[in-house]
């Protein structure tokens, strides 16, 4: 017999059996997704997490983490370490105006303005930030955050509380709309202050959305009580999504330098200073040689070059996707806004002092890690190893930021 057909009858076989094996426990014996043997399910034919949208995969790794290069300012405060992380997902651009003001738009719809204008007013940002006693900056004060020719300019203005808190919005608007296209909610655009969608309530109080229950998903218990209009997606359906929040520093860092592209087999040969491929500001091709890779301040009163001949194309902020992606695929990652990260900026962040690990999820610490650099600032901040703080309520016209989520899986491509 043929050595090819061989071969087909044999992985088909394997194939079978393993489909076969995975229909019963492995535990018990007891069927899996059988409504006569008690009805435990579990989405045996998952096929990966979904991506959300506006995000960009960015396979985990080990690197480098801290600042590399002799650090100019004399801080030492971020002393290099090899850490590992794991695959992640990120925002490809930094989260704009018009997507901020879809925010402020559902907040405003959804809690009544005439009785809680607070949840209105506490997300909007602080257009006052442009203010400048050195220039004339009342344009961007009364026209940034809203006029459609910044749409796709990143919202500054926007502390790391109200960044966390559009994070959170956005995990449960893209549920909700994964469940409405999955057809197992129903659209509900009445939606009225504390009876709206929100994740973790449909996930743990599955009660609380009958009303919204369109058509659900099968239920194999023979004692349910969702009957033939089905039962709510749980977590263990793979459906929904995990949150949106924002990176962590090693997250932003790892995905910042992008040195994929500069390895060899399993070692970087070169690694990158910022986050394009390269040790210069400037593009090295023959195509564009000469052009600003991102957009900051040459010098002193220098933001954007001379008439005819713009360094930047920009005096402060600029669109997204303006400047080339780095190897993620992520673009303005260093220069335009510097981002907010998850991380705390850790108290013992001084001079001679080598623990310098950040803290997570610390409340008691009011300063947070600030990366990437800005169009206010010099090159030196756009190094990707370069490490910043600001305190968490306070909002500049040069901070703005982008969403992370977490990858459930191992990295693709991946082998055990």
């Amino acid at each position: 017999m043929n050595k090819f057909i061989q071969f087909s009858i044999a992985t088909f076989a394997a194939a079978l059996l393993a489909s076969c094996a995975g229909t019963e426990s492995n535990t018990t014996g007891w069927a899996i997704n059988n409504k006569t043997n008690g009805g435990f399910q579990s989405n045996l034919s998952y096929k990966g997490q979904e991506t959300g949208p506006g995000l960009v995969f960015v396979e985990g790794g080990t690197f480098m983490m801290g600042q590399v290069e002799e650090d100019a300012v004399k801080d030492w405060n971020n002393i290099p370490r090899r850490v590992t992380v794991s695959s992640f997902y990120m925002d490809e651009n930094e989260v704009t105006n018009v997507d901020y003001r879809e925010y402020l738009y559902w907040l405003r719809r959804v809690y009544d303005y005439d009785y809680y204008p607070e949840i209105y007013k506490s997300a909007l940002p602080d257009t006052l930030v442009w203010r400048d006693k050195l220039a004339y900056n009342d344009n961007f004060v009364e026209n940034y955050l809203r006029h459609p020719a910044y749409n796709y300019y990143p919202v500054v203005g926007v502390n790391w509380l109200q960044a966390q808190r559009f994070c959170s919005w956005r995990t449960d608007r893209v549920n909700e709309s994964i469940l409405i296209e999955k057809g197992i909610l129903r659209e509900m655009p009445d939606q009225m202050d504390a009876d709206h969608f929100n994740t973790e309530v449909y996930l743990y109080k599955q009660g609380e959305y009958v009303q919204q229950n369109k058509k659900g998903l099968k239920d194999l218990n023979p004692t349910s009580i969702y009957g033939k209009e089905g039962r709510p997606a749980r977590i263990e359906d793979g459906v929904v999504l995990p949150k949106y929040r924002l990176p962590t520093e090693a997250e932003w860092e790892y995905a910042a330098y992008a040195d994929g592209g500069k390895r060899m087999y399993n070692r970087v040969v070169d690694k990158n200073k910022y986050t394009w491929n390269g040790n210069a500001t400037r593009n090295a091709s023959k195509q564009d040689r000469g052009d600003i890779l991102a957009n900051y301040k040459r010098g002193r009163g220098d933001n954007m070059g001379t008439s005819g001949w713009l360094n930047d194309q920009a005096d402060v902020t600029m669109q997204v996707r303006f400047y080339p992606p780095n190897d993620f695929g992520l673009y303005d990652m260093s220069g335009n806004v510097a981002e907010w990260c998850e991380d705390a900026f850790d108290e013992a962040s001084v001079p001679l002092v080598w623990d310098l690990n950040p803290t997570y999820n610390d409340d008691n610490e009011p300063r947070k890690v600030i990366r990437g650099g800005s169009w206010k600032d010099i090159a030196y901040y756009l190094e990707t190893g370069t490490r910043t703080f600001e305190y968490k309520d306070t909002s500049r016209a040069s901070i703005g930021f982008r969403c992370a989520m977490t990858y459930l899986g191992r990295s693709a491509g991946s082998e055990f």
